[in-house]
């Protein structure tokens, strides 16, 4: 369809009576009166695209995102200069974790007429490793809008991750500067965990949230972040009143049930048994470069993360989330009828998807998600040679490390001390699983002792993966390469012993913990 008729279609569709009921129905979020009217529009009309995008932007912002693509890409097969449609799809083609298809379609937009968006294409560079491209974008939109305070916010996350720290937390500054009340750039701040928060600054943070119309978002962030402030300057009353405030107001948002997680450890033993694995023998796809390193977030996963790409032949590239996904897209009852040829397709389709983050030539590279404890069973069925790194914390330590953070995305279980507890004892008890199914092919690390003997712990390490020792794994903390976890500048400065005692102040609130983890209060 020619840009004329897109725009003529696009007249009448801002003046037909349905669908300007559907686009305020939209506007206010109303989604179960914005669908019928979409759903019927279309029915008369299968062929309007500014129906067929807005329907996509319902099936979007209620996670349907396979549905929203769908629509999105029959709206440009019948309008391929449809600008508005086509950056839409790459957002969703982004939020799918399709960075290059993401761009393949911002490169397909006419610069001059459509809209670029700036601002997405800096993020999807982002998403595949190349900063200083979305670093540049960045800069040459807030030359232009330096009034932006989404893009400073951006601009400060991309900042932060390639170590250029006080420019990170001067373009947070420029956010609030711009809106005070902006609670993702204080916690931003606060994540970066250096930041000395001024008496200024806690009171700063009081009056935004002393805010009645404050936005949910902003006040749940701006909770973590004087929770912290307050725990830097030594008041863990106060302290811990603002976190619990924040993971309560938090978790009202989500949703998590601590049962499904129980029956999805239980359904991983049973599927993956010593029996599966002796009839799986030299099946999946026998690549030896991918190192996992799995565990709860905040026990030292990065610090290991770091160490091992101080190392001449690992190359650490990001939390990937392509094993969970392609375990969603082969549905929990698949794997046992997979053939030897299936589960080496999926072992290399694995690789085929996170080769655009590996810039190096490096042989070896680490994936650091987590949750992939949650999936070892699934790695060793398609990629039996891949190497796991069990990253281990006190419980007590690692609980209460989560509990005082917020995450940008996932990690549904850490808003409440039972939730917390619950998922480390089905953590342990998956790990202590496959300790017995397949002895060795976990190598555990206890952030505890890697304090206590860091050249000892990390001699070990790399021994467990049969990779000689190098003296620069013990100067890690030398190492500049991008880190975009929230322990992004904790591990650019040596070990500390303060990362093992943290919890100790909180300890007389730390009973729900305790007791969901089996732990006399």
């Amino acid at each position: 369809m020619p840009s004329t008729a897109i725009n003529n279609q696009l007249s009448a569709a801002a003046r037909d009576p349905h669908l300007l009921q559907a686009a305020l129905a939209l506007h206010q979020n109303r989604l179960g009166d914005a669908e019928p009217l979409l759903r019927q529009h279309l029915k008369a009309n299968p062929c309007d695209v500014a129906a067929i995008r807005m329907l996509a932007e319902l099936a979007a912002r209620i996670g349907r995102t396979q549905d929203a693509e769908t629509l999105l890409r029959r709206a440009l097969e019948l309008a391929p200069d449809f600008g508005a449609a086509r950056v839409h799809l790459a957002t969703v083609l982004y939020h799918r974790n399709q960075p290059i298809e993401a761009l393949a379609q911002l490169d397909r937009l006419e610069l001059g007429r459509d809209d670029d968006n700036p601002n997405l294409r800096a993020a999807v560079f982002n998403r595949l490793g190349e900063f200083e491209q979305a670093l540049a974008l960045y800069e040459a939109t807030l030359a232009k809008h330096p009034r932006s305070a989404k893009v400073w916010l951006s601009y400060g996350h991309v900042l932060k991750t390639v170590g250029r720290l006080e420019d990170g937390v001067a373009a947070y500054r420029c956010t609030l500067e711009l809106e005070p009340g902006h609670g993702e750039a204080w916690w931003s701040m606060a994540n970066l965990k250096t930041v000395a928060f001024t008496e200024a600054d806690r009171a700063a943070m009081a009056q935004a949230l002393a805010s009645s119309d404050l936005p949910a978002e902003d006040r749940f962030h701006l909770e973590f972040a004087l929770g912290k402030a307050w725990e830097d300057a030594g008041d863990p009353v106060r302290a811990f009143a603002c976190y619990a405030d924040g993971n309560a107001h938090r978790r009202a948002l989500i949703h998590y049930d601590a049962d499904e997680t129980t029956r999805r450890v239980d359904r991983m033993i049973t599927a993956f048994d010593k029996g599966y694995y002796a009839t799986q023998q030299g099946s999946g796809f026998a690549a030896s470069d991918p190192i996992f390193i799995v565990g709860l977030p905040r026990s030292g996963s990065t610090l290991i993360e770091q160490i091992l790409a101080s190392h001449s032949q690992i190359e650490a590239i990001a939390e990937l989330p392509d094993i969970p996904e392609l375990w969603t897209k082969l549905g929990e009852s698949g794997i046992a009828a997979l053939g030897d040829g299936q589960r080496g397709g999926l072992g290399k389709e694995y690789l085929q998807r996170v080769a655009p983050q590996r810039k190096t030539a490096r042989p070896y590279f680490i994936d650091k998600l987590p949750n992939n404890w949650l999936y070892v069973g699934f790695i060793k069925a398609i990629l039996p040679k891949a190497r796991i790194i069990d990253a281990r914390r006190h419980p007590l330590s690692a609980g209460f490390a989560n509990f005082r953070q917020h995450f940008a995305r996932g990690q549904h279980f850490t808003y409440d001390l039972t939730d917390i507890g619950r998922y480390y004892r089905d953590y342990l008890r998956l790990m202590d699983h496959f300790d017995a199914t397949l002895p060795g092919a976990i190598h555990r690390v206890e952030y505890e002792r890697m304090v206590e003997d860091s050249e000892r712990e990390i001699r070990s390490l790399l021994a467990a993966l049969d990779l000689p020792f190098e003296e620069s794994c013990l100067q890690f903390y030398a190492n500049d390469r991008p880190v975009r976890t929230p322990s992004a500048q904790q591990v650019r400065s040596a070990i500390y012993r303060q990362g093992t005692e943290n919890w100790q102040p909180f300890a007389q609130w730390l009973g729900p913990l305790r007791e969901a983890l089996g732990e006399p209060t």
